[in-house]
């Protein structure tokens, strides 16, 4: 999907982050627990750490729901982002590529800002699960759930 690309990390890996970006999972934390069917980051291996795929739920064919810690789907085609301007150049695949990269280190002011906005967004779905869930009932709301594994927010400690 993109070939070539390359950048500079200039922060320590998993530190230096914004104030305002206070993610609760790791990408390999998110990848170990099942996000995007297994199907994320089935070609650009080499470009991450080994370790982050040991424990990983991949599928290389085609998105699987069920390795999806809460074996639904709740993911929106690429092409939607695509349509509604939410993928930058530098991150074809979208916000998770980014945060895996600013994860390891890489930072683009501009694109970080608008990329942890759209993090903080998500929090909706949080104050929703608190609202309308009982504490601990990992089955209530499911797919919102698995959409905010996503995002880098545990629900399991709601």
């Amino acid at each position: 999907m993109q070939r070539g690309y390359r950048y500079i990390l200039v922060a320590p890996v998993g530190r230096s982050f914004d104030p305002d970006f206070r993610p609760d999972l790791t990408p390999p934390e998110m990848l170990h627990l099942g996000v995007f069917g297994g199907k994320y980051m089935t070609d650009c291996g080499d470009e991450f750490p080994a370790s982050w795929f040991a424990k990983a739920k991949l599928s290389p064919e085609r998105a699987d729901a069920r390795l999806n810690f809460f074996g639904v789907a709740a993911s929106q085609p690429l092409s939607v982002w695509r349509r509604k301007g939410w993928i930058h150049p530098d991150d074809p695949r979208g916000w998770f590529q980014w945060y895996c990269r600013y994860y390891r280190g890489r930072r683009l002011p501009d694109e970080d800002a608008r990329q942890i906005k759209r993090w903080a967004a998500i929090r909706r779905h949080v104050r929703q699960l608190q609202a309308n869930c009982e504490r601990g009932d990992l089955f209530c709301r499911k797919r919102q759930r698995q959409a905010l594994l996503h995002w880098a927010y545990d629900s399991r400690k709601l």
